[in-house]
């Protein structure tokens, strides 16, 4: 006797329509290419998701960078000054020094080129 697998798949069926819900054309309509597009969309989120950490890094450092432009030290021997003063500020803070805190931004830049 074989198992009839109704209401389970006709849940999973719903399950990944759901997900598809915006795709256009068959994407939304049909199961195969609404499987298909739900697997793309979840490796290019899982991607996306490490390019954001990626980018978030550049804009920081690119923001020291241009702080930085006007004291006359480069962004490698600012960084490596601040791991010889033992500061252990991440660049995300410092990122967010250069624009809302000058002032603590230039001390720390005086400590790092002692």
């Amino acid at each position: 006797m074989r198992v009839k697998t109704g209401p389970n798949r006709k849940r999973k069926h719903k399950k990944i329509l759901k997900q598809a819900k915006g795709y256009q054309m068959t994407r939304h309509r049909l199961l195969k290419k609404a499987s298909e597009a739900v697997l793309h969309a979840g490796e290019y989120a899982f991607a996306g998701r490490k390019l954001r950490k990626r980018n978030l890094r550049r804009l920081w450092i690119t923001r020291i960078s241009a702080g930085l432009s006007e004291s006359g030290i480069s962004y490698n021997r600012f960084i490596a000054g601040l791991k010889k003063a033992k500061i252990g500020l991440d660049r995300k803070i410092l990122a967010d020094l250069v624009i809302s805190d000058p002032k603590t931004f230039k001390t720390l830049i005086e400590k790092a080129k002692q």
